[in-house]
């Protein structure tokens, strides 16, 4: 069975659908392959434990192709404020939207509920076709299109290929895409906590010399913590029976919160960052973590993702309204050069801090508490920094910016 259409996306998580959603409502046939079939019923008292910093621009980007809606009517979860600090110091920054005359800094929002709204426009986009389960055995690439080979038998044919499937890329392997980066040594302990005090709709953070710990406040006065350290602490953490997993927690964090009053069920992930040599060839593209991964500690992974999907749907779109081949690529290479400098800028940085505050050097404790400091009592710099966090600087695509890229078809 053979299908022909517009653009392949292969991967139809958080940044893949949010293209398919950009680009369905442009008209633009897509083939979204999945290799797991999507499930939206889960029980109605259960919180995923995965969940993801939303930044103003990618709540703007979900608000232009139609999705926030359906992501608030399940669960969002504001801040206001973000408090950091060091535990081996006296150095703290609060950051405050009160400061930038803003509403929120951002939402904590499930990563599953983020796929329920954006999979929900999806099924009112008549031009995507979601094919699941399946994954790629082949891919093929010639001067005027690409053809995927799919498990389940089937053959779909395309201008352009765009790769969404993940940090272990099968389609950046199939085209030979090399990648640099290491591993942190780390891993992110994740879990919701119940504490006796509100989180008082503030990000907490506390970086500790093994890595940060985040309490991210949701909707039920709950957080959900995310907890960097040692793979080996990380297995302890997961095998210890709840109260001592409490008490862990407790003299990590203090009680800032009060007092760590119950656990929900724990996982963790190893933490590296990674970064694609290429972003594009001819008649592919690579998005969200197939092309680069990042430390947890600042939020911003999905969020990069979310700006690519944006970024390369603003490139197709303009580049179709000049007739020009989207699968080109010189077309693609816009979209690369776009795209691949901020992302370095921000991999780069995101690693400097996890060094700055994982060092047990007195001149880098030191510089890193007298930072903080400074950054907490200087307004343009800390107002500079609430910026960049909420995605408001840069060069924004028109989706980030709350516009549409074109009449909805």
């Amino acid at each position: 069975m053979s299908q022909d259409y517009d653009i392949i996306i292969v991967g139809a998580g958080m940044v893949g659908a949010t293209l398919a959603c950009a680009l369905g409502q442009q008209g633009f046939r897509i083939g979204l392959v999945e290799v797991n079939k999507p499930d939206f019923n889960w029980p109605a008292d259960s919180v995923d434990q995965r969940v993801s910093a939303i930044t103003c621009a990618s709540q703007k980007i979900f608000k232009s192709i139609g999705a926030w809606s359906a992501m608030c009517d399940q669960r969002v979860s504001p801040y206001r404020d973000m408090r950091v600090w060091d535990a081996t110091g006296s150095g703290s920054v609060h950051f405050d939207c009160a400061e930038l005359g803003e509403p929120l800094l951002g939402h904590i929002v499930e990563n599953r509920v983020i796929l329920f709204g954006l999979h929900e426009k999806l099924t009112r986009l008549a031009c995507v076709d979601l094919i699941s389960p399946a994954s790629v055995t082949k891919l093929d690439i010639d001067s005027t299109q690409a053809s995927v080979q799919l498990d389940n038998g089937q053959h779909l044919t395309a201008t352009l290929v765009v790769a969404a499937d993940g940090s272990r890329s099968r389609l950046r392997e199939l085209v030979g895409i090399e990648t640099n980066g290491w591993s942190y040594e780390q891993h992110g302990v994740v879990a919701h906590i119940t504490t006796s005090q509100s989180h008082q709709e503030t990000a907490w953070q506390r970086f500790m010399p093994d890595g940060p710990l985040a309490f991210l406040p949701l909707s039920d006065d709950t957080c959900s913590i995310v907890w960097s350290t040692t793979p080996e602490h990380a297995r302890q953490l997961l095998a210890m029976d709840e109260a001592a997993f409490l008490d862990q927690l407790q003299s990590a964090f203090g009680d800032r919160l009060g007092r760590m009053l119950k656990c929900g069920p724990r996982a963790a992930f190893p933490l590296r960052m990674q970064h694609a040599k290429k972003y594009t060839l001819p008649r592919f593209a690579l998005l969200g973590d197939a092309a680069h991964t990042i430390h947890p500690l600042a939020g911003q992974g999905v969020n990069l993702g979310l700006a690519d999907a944006a970024s390369l749907a603003e490139v197709i779109v303009d580049a179709r309204s000049k007739r020009e081949d989207v699968g080109a690529h010189k077309i693609l290479r816009r979209y690369e050069r776009w795209r691949k400098g901020e992302n370095l800028a921000m991999l780069s940085t995101m690693d400097g801090f996890k060094r700055l505050f994982g060092s047990k050097q007195p001149l880098m404790k030191w510089l890193r508490n007298t930072g903080l400091h400074l950054t907490n009592s200087t307004s343009p710099l800390k107002n500079m920094i609430m910026r960049q966090a909420m995605g408001m600087e840069g060069d924004l695509s028109r989706l980030a910016k709350g516009q549409i890229l074109g009449g909805d078809q």
